[in-house]
Order: C-alpha cells, then sequence, then structure tokens
C-alpha cells in the first residue's frame, strides 16, 4: 500500500516537472535551455519516456517482490503440509513395530534442513523489501531536489529576461533621445 502510494507520489511529481519545464520554454534532456519557438512536444515525450521507464521498473520491482515473497509463502505452504504428513506417519509407524525407524528418521532430518533453508530466504525477502523502500526513499529525495532545481532555472530565467527587456528598453529609449 505504501508503495503504491509512493508510486503516485513520484508520478505526481514527475508530472509537475514536465508542467514546470513545459511553462517556462523547454528544457533539453541534459538540463540545457532550449527555445520553445518549435514547442514542447520533445519535452512531453521524454517526460512521458522518463514516466514510462519509471512505471515499469516500479512495475517490474513490485511484480518481483510478490513472486519473491508468493515463492516463500508457497515453500512454507509445502513444509507445513509435509510436516503434518510426516507426523501422522510418524504416528502409525509408532503403533507399529517400527520397522522404518531408518526412514522416519531420515524425513525428520529432511524437514530439519528445510526449515533451516527457509529462515534465511524469510530474512532475505524482509532485507530486499527494506532495500526497496531505502531505495525508492532515495529516488524520491532526489525527485524532489530535481523540481526544486528545475523551480530555481525557471526563475533565473525569467529574472534573465527580464533584466534584458529592460535594458533593451533602456537602449532604445537613449538611442531615440539621440535623434
Amino acid at each position: 500500500m505504501q508503495t503504491e502510494t509512493a508510486t503516485a507520489t513520484g508520478a505526481q511529481k514527475a508530472e509537475q516537472q514536465a508542467m514546470v519545464a513545459n511553462s517556462a520554454g523547454s528544457l533539453s534532456f541534459n538540463g540545457s535551455v532550449a527555445s520553445s519557438v518549435g514547442g514542447n512536444g520533445g519535452d512531453e515525450e521524454i517526460s512521458r519516456s522518463v514516466l514510462s521507464n519509471f512505471r515499469a521498473k516500479e512495475e517490474e520491482i513490485e511484480r518481483k517482490k510478490m513472486e519473491v515473497r508468493e515463492r516463500v509463502q508457497a515453500q512454507l505452504g509445502r513444509v507445513e503440509e509435509e510436516t503434518k504428513r510426516l507426523a501422522m506417519i510418524r504416528e502409525e509407524l509408532e503403533a507399529l513395530a517400527d520397522p522404518m525407524r531408518k526412514e522416519v528418521a531420515h524425513v525428520r532430518k529432511k524437514i530439519d534442513t528445510v526449515n533451516k533453508e527457509l529462515k534465511p530466504l524469510g530474512a532475505t525477502v524482509q532485507k530486499k523489501e527494506r532495500e526497496y523502500k531505502e531505495a525508492l526513499d532515495a529516488f524520491n529525495e532526489k525527485n524532489k531536489e530535481k523540481v526544486q532545481l528545475i523551480n530555481k532555472l525557471v526563475e533565473l530565467v525569467g529574472e534573465s529576461e527580464r533584466l534584458r527587456m529592460k535594458k533593451l528598453e533602456e537602449l532604445s529609449k537613449s538611442i531615440e533621445s539621440l535623434r
């Protein structure tokens, strides 16, 4: 649930960045300012592409996470079923004269081995989930920083344009006063 919220927040941030870039003039992919003479379709395409790639990676991570979780759950379910079956078999064998004692001991050892193998798998799942959350948080933080930098760039470009227009008006007035 948190992953979906974080994904939605990341998507919203990417859309906001695209809107900021489009309203202040086009930004090329490497971050330099390009003139908006030909429109900003390329920027929208880049934004869509980046957003699409981000969503695809998020979906792939979520899918892999679910696959690992399902495999672990499936193995846990199988182990539990096998444990129950073996307990019943053990009871039946003990009711007899124990002619298969060696085989029962062997199966018990296998169960113990499988249980030992499951513990690190569970720890690995938890570790991967923690790493995923940390990576997502780092990504969102950098994305936020990028939006702030884009906003600062837009502000600086706007200020530069105002100063240049003011200077041009002053020069124009001085030229007219010379006539």
